[in-house]
């Protein structure tokens, strides 16, 4: 008798029979229904003309891809098959997936340039300094890279120090180590920044492909040249970058002045200096002797030496009149006229009859001529009296006038 089994007893058995048979699988087919869910997983179907398969690739495996999985991608994937029991569904579990015509790198390269060109990361170049007094290396420090650059800015331009900061080019952990350099250069207050290694593969140059190299290279404020590997190789630095040196050589000639023709540049301005020099003094030379015969065509010498004469006459002429004037007024000061003479007359007669007023007035108020018409001055202890009631019974008193002084003796007072 044939076993009856439950839905979900068909399906684990399905399960189990699928995922024994299909441990390793690989299919090729067109990407539709795609989906990048918040949680990292990616969601897709698999199609060709005839069929489609409902695949999955989980978060930890997307991380690992160079390139983006996007709708209508042709690719190949490697996974096992997986059975959902609740549904009774099977899907491909991607474990790996590879572009069908493109290396996987080349077209997570041609994604990336893509997008940071959309985003104008490829725009707006910073200027590079005319003459560089301190600039940074960010590379390997026992690479041969270093000393190649070192030994080209010997022989170009001295003038210059250089900031080594060691960096891993290649590998794990090569991404972060460069990004955190050029954040660190950016702080030290450089003319230039220099990203540099020597060749070497598509994937050894990868880690200058890397979103987070790119965002700090975008992020400086201090101009930054890329260079990196041989010249046919170019990276994402290289367009993000202020300049693109095809190699870490050519940066140093790209970016310090030569030396040499700098020097064959000021024995040139030297030379075109002292060639200026001369000429300008020939031609003032000859505007000097051209004002020399216009002078002696016009003497205007002669001129000043006769208004210079006829100065001093004219000085001792006005002088004559000021002194003439001076002696007119010191004579009418000598010899004052008649009307002031008689006014003068004038006033000292009104002067003598005020004087005569005033004597009289005087004389009329003399203690001596009352003294004479009988009065007499009282005194006490000296002083005049002014009221008789004011003195004491037995007080002594003077009484005086012309002829003689009495001293008397206040027996009885009548008021």
């Amino acid at each position: 008798m044939m076993q009856t089994l439950s839905v979900s007893e068909l399906n684990a058995q399905i399960k189990s029979l699928l995922e024994t048979t299909f441990v390793q699988v690989s299919v090729i087919g067109e990407v539709s229904n795609f989906t990048h869910h918040s949680s990292g997983h990616l969601y897709f179907t698999l199609k060709d003309k005839n069929s489609s398969l409902k695949c999955v690739m989980f978060r930890g495996n997307a991380s690992k891809l160079k390139f983006r999985i996007e709708e209508g991608m042709e690719l190949t994937l490697e996974g096992v098959i997986n059975v959902y029991i609740p549904r009774g569904e099977y899907q491909l579990n991607c474990l790996n997936a590879y572009p069908n015509g493109l290396g996987s790198l080349f077209l997570a390269y041609e994604q990336l340039k893509e997008e940071y060109k959309t985003k104008g990361y490829f725009a707006n170049k910073k200027p590079l300094p005319k003459f560089p007094k301190k600039v940074a290396l960010l590379t390997s420090s026992t690479g041969a890279v270093l000393q190649d650059m070192l030994s080209i800015a010997k022989k170009r331009w001295n003038l210059i120090e250089f900031v080594l900061l060691n960096t891993l080019v290649q590998g794990d952990g090569a991404k972060e180590n460069i990004a955190e350099n050029i954040k660190i250069a950016d702080t030290l207050g450089l003319d230039c920044i220099i990203i540099a290694r020597g060749g070497g593969s598509f994937e050894d140059l990868w880690a200058f492909n890397e979103p987070l190299v790119i965002e700090a290279i975008y992020q400086t404020k201090t101009p930054i040249i890329s260079a990196i590997g041989h010249e046919p190789d170019v990276v994402l630095s290289d367009f993000v970058a202020d300049l693109r040196a095809p190699t870490p050589s050519a940066a140093m000639e790209l970016l310090l002045p030569d030396q040499n023709e700098w020097l064959m540049r000021l024995d040139a301005l030297q030379a075109d200096l002292d060639k200026f020099l001369v000429r300008t003094l020939q031609v003032k030379m000859l505007e000097l002797q051209r004002l020399r015969e216009k002078l002696n065509q016009n003497p205007f010498f002669d001129k000043i030496i006769q208004l210079q004469i006829q100065c001093k006459q004219q000085g001792i002429f006005l002088t004559q009149i000021i002194e003439h004037r001076l002696s007119l007024c010191v004579l009418k000061l000598q010899t004052p006229s008649v009307q002031m003479h008689l006014s003068i007359q004038q006033k000292l007669v009104q002067f003598q009859t005020q004087l005569k007023v005033l004597k009289a007035q005087m004389e009329s108020k003399n203690p001596e001529n009352y003294q004479q018409e009988g009065y007499v001055c009282a005194l006490s202890q000296g002083k005049k009296i002014k009221k008789l009631a004011d003195l004491n019974l037995d007080s002594i008193i003077e009484l005086q006038d012309k002829s003689a002084i009495i001293k008397a003796k206040v027996k009885e007072i009548f008021k």
